[in-house]
């Protein structure tokens, strides 16, 4: 028979050790419970207020770099607006730029007024528009061609205004100076309108090189548009000098012929009867020349008197002056007594040269005046140019010049023989004359040439490759080499080898430029180019 246990009764109710056990484990789970709710309570404090600490802009994390703002659409959208906080800079109350430092602002702005860039600048204290009177803002404008501008801002009325003008492109970096009453300043800022964006990358792709600007000994050239004309000393147009009819023609177009060679055979009546003349003047000649031998000697031998010897020599003068007349008029005509045919008349050729023009047939009648033959000399042309009234000073007779073909690659050395000495009422030109060997037929007359007069040599303290210049709003510019792409640089440009350029101003010696596919950066720069508002 069993015995109940001490700590249990029949009803199965708990005993005193149980209950024990059941009360201790109750008050650990009570304690256990406190501290985790005091623990979860802290922690999501500490959570909430490190959210809020991110949330707030420029908050440091723990190892003191910039906090990540809080994730969601609000985040990305103000984690956008931070990564452009730079770009976006202040506005004052008149659209400009705005720098302020403890209670004082500047505002400046880039305006044009009359198509001229200036800029002006407003003044606040404490958000309040501050009096200008007594105050000096100055404006230093570093550009990437090394040139530095000092602007000074005048006050007028309620503003500050410069009186010299920005110059484009508005490309720099600048330095803004006040100088108040009883404080300074000093603010920074850049524009870089106007750059074209390219990188390494780009630039190198684009076969696009880089040079330095530097100084350099040109010998400059002055280009005149001319042309290869006959060398009129060595060119005769060959006329009959008497009517006729061809009876033959032995030349033709295009044929070299030597000095006296016959060139045609014209039967004319007037040559036969200069001839004819001629003929008959000899006879009496011969006759007067007997009649006065034979009065001489009877003179002599004291038979006739002195008068009839005197008769007889003034006969034989006048019979010789008739001869000469009648063999002038023959060689007027280009002809002489000859023999054969009374009136042949032989063209030929008065030196060595080229038929260059015919108009001579067999048969045909012609005039004195005709001209049947034009015959040159082409072992030497004329080179034909004008000259504008501001360049005359440089071109001077004996001078050496470069002559190129405009339809090949062919070039010659020669001299100025000529420079007119009135310029034309209409074309306000002089004419000139360059006179060039021509020993190979290679200069024909007719060609269209580049003449270019060479000068004498000057050294040019700043220089550029002439592949480097374009042109932009009709203004000579060269792209310098600035961070992140290219900036147009207005130049002024003076001589030219053909090769480098000079430049006055604009440039200084050193700056970095796009040589070589400067054109690249051109078109890339009309691609993105925009009108755009100061």
């Amino acid at each position: 028979m069993s015995h109940p246990s001490p700590s249990s009764s029949a009803s199965g109710k708990p005993g005193r050790s149980q209950i024990f056990i059941i009360i201790l484990l109750l008050i650990v789970g009570v304690a256990a419970g406190a501290l985790i709710l005091r623990g979860g309570s802290s922690d999501a404090k500490a959570v909430s207020q490190g959210n809020q600490e991110a949330a707030k802009p420029g908050a440091k994390d723990d190892h003191g770099h910039d906090a990540p703002a809080e994730k969601g659409a609000e985040g990305a959208e103000g984690a956008e607006r931070s990564e452009h906080a730079e770009d976006a800079a202040p506005k004052g109350a008149n659209g400009g730029q705005l720098f302020t430092e403890g209670t004082f602002a500047l505002e400046l702005l880039l305006v044009e007024a009359g198509g001229e860039p200036r800029f002006q600048a407003w003044l606040y204290e404490n958000d309040k528009s501050l009096s200008s009177t007594g105050t000096l803002v100055t404006v230093t404008l570093s550009r990437p061609n090394g040139e530095e501008q000092k602007i000074v801002l005048q006050p007028e009325a309620d503003s500050l205004t410069s009186a010299a003008t920005v110059a484009e492109p508005h490309i720099f970096d600048a330095a803004i100076t006040v100088q108040t009453l009883t404080e300074s300043h000093r603010f920074t800022f850049s524009q870089d309108e106007g750059v074209v964006a390219m990188t390494d990358a780009q630039i190198a792709a684009a076969g696009i090189t880089l040079d330095t600007s530097a100084p350099a000994t040109l010998r400059s050239a002055l280009q005149f548009p001319g042309e290869i004309k006959f060398n009129d000393d060595r060119t005769a147009h060959i006329v009959p000098r008497a009517n006729g009819v061809v009876e033959s023609v032995s030349a033709n177009l295009g044929q070299q012929v030597k000095k006296g060679q016959v060139l045609a055979v014209i039967s004319s009546a007037s040559v036969s009867e200069t001839r004819a003349e001629l003929q008959a003047a000899q006879r009496r000649r011969e006759l007067a020349q007997t009649t006065y031998e034979r009065e001489k000697n009877l003179w002599e031998q004291k038979i006739s008197p002195e008068q009839d010897v005197l008769q007889a020599r003034q006969a034989l003068r006048e019979a010789e002056i008739t001869v000469a007349n009648a063999t002038q008029k023959l060689r007027t005509l280009g002809t002489s007594a000859g023999s054969g045919s009374l009136g042949r008349l032989e063209l030929r050729a008065p030196f060595d040269g080229m038929v260059v023009e015919k108009h001579i047939a067999l048969g045909e009648a012609v005039k004195e005046d005709t001209t049947v033959f034009t015959l040159s000399d082409l072992s030497s042309v004329w080179t034909e140019l004008k000259i504008a009234a501001r360049d005359l000073e440089q071109v001077r007779v004996g001078g050496q010049v470069l002559v190129r073909a405009g339809a090949s690659d062919a070039t010659a050395t020669g001299t100025i023989a000529y420079v007119g000495s009135f310029i034309g009422e209409q074309t306000r030109t002089a004419p000139a004359r360059v006179v060039l060997a021509n020993p190979q037929g290679a200069w024909r007359p007719g060609l269209f040439v580049t003449v270019e007069v060479l000068a004498d040599e000057k050294v040019s303290p700043v220089t550029v490759a002439s592949s480097a210049l374009q042109s932009l709003d009709e203004k000579s510019v060269v792209f310098l080499k600035v961070p992140g792409g290219f900036a147009p640089q207005p130049v002024q440009t003076g001589r030219s080898d053909g090769k480098r350029v000079e430049i006055l101003s604009g440039l200084k010696p050193g700056a970095t430029y796009a040589a070589a596919g400067s054109f690249v950066i051109k078109s890339e720069q009309g691609k993105s180019s925009a009108a755009h508002a100061h």
